[in-house]
């Protein structure tokens, strides 16, 4: 399939990261000091990445799509033990978070629930079991709050609409609370994929070994592999 997409010139970059940080998709990562298209799929071809290269390092181009199923799978297979793509760092292994049965009762347990909104600090972070939802699953997936937001505490967010990089908030969050637990609820769309690996960041950054999961969910509300 032909599609439009981001080349970078491996040359010309010097790895200064901004555009890591305008990519709301999370398809670019800083990779031995050069930025690398990590994640084809993921490419959204709206080029926000292009302004911000100070050194015209980063152009468009149309060519077939490289990222076909098979390489999709091991690179899930990958994250899955604690490896993710980019930095191939090792991260944290994930684990599986029981998911409760389906309640027609409100589970939402704290405000504000936007990630720019809360708080760094809260008595709630401290035991609990985070949820960091895109702002949509909740609207495709039937029952979502019985499923997923009991016996959580729930920030929500877009990085398509949201013009910062929810890495740092949540970094502080997780560093400065007693966060046992993160699942991250997300779509299927390309641009979701910003708010997994901002979740992947902040894990990173924060220095403390957390068992979490991500749930996909397809547009018409299925739960899908990872």
């Amino acid at each position: 399939m032909i599609r439009k997409t981001i080349k970078i010139e491996e040359k010309k970059c010097d790895g200064c990261g901004l555009c890591v940080k305008v990519c709301h998709e999370g398809a670019i990562d800083i990779v031995d000091g050069k930025a690398k298209l990590i994640r084809e799929d993921y490419c959204d071809g709206l080029g926000d990445c292009l302004p911000v290269c100070p050194l015209e390092a980063i152009s468009f181009e149309e060519r077939e799509a490289e990222t076909d199923g098979e390489e999709m799978i091991a690179v899930d297979k990958a994250c899955s033990e604690g490896i993710c793509p980019g930095s191939m760092e090792r991260v944290i292994k994930r684990e599986e978070i029981p998911v409760v049965a389906y309640s027609s009762e409100s589970e939402l347990r704290q405000w504000p629930v936007q990630i720019k909104l809360a708080p760094v600090h809260a008595l709630y972070f401290d035991g609990a079991h985070l949820l960091v939802a895109a702002d949509c699953a909740a609207y495709a997936r039937a029952g979502f709050h019985g499923e997923y937001m009991r016996g959580k505490v729930t920030i929500i967010g877009c990085p398509k609409l949201d013009d910062v990089d929810y890495s740092e908030k949540l970094t502080e969050i997780i560093r400065k609370n007693e966060i046992k637990s993160v699942m991250v609820a997300r779509m299927e769309v390309p641009c979701c994929g910003g708010i997994e690996q901002a979740v992947i960041r902040a894990l990173k950054n924060s220095g403390k070994f957390i068992p979490w999961q991500a749930v996909t969910f397809s547009t018409d509300g299925n739960v899908l592999p990872w």
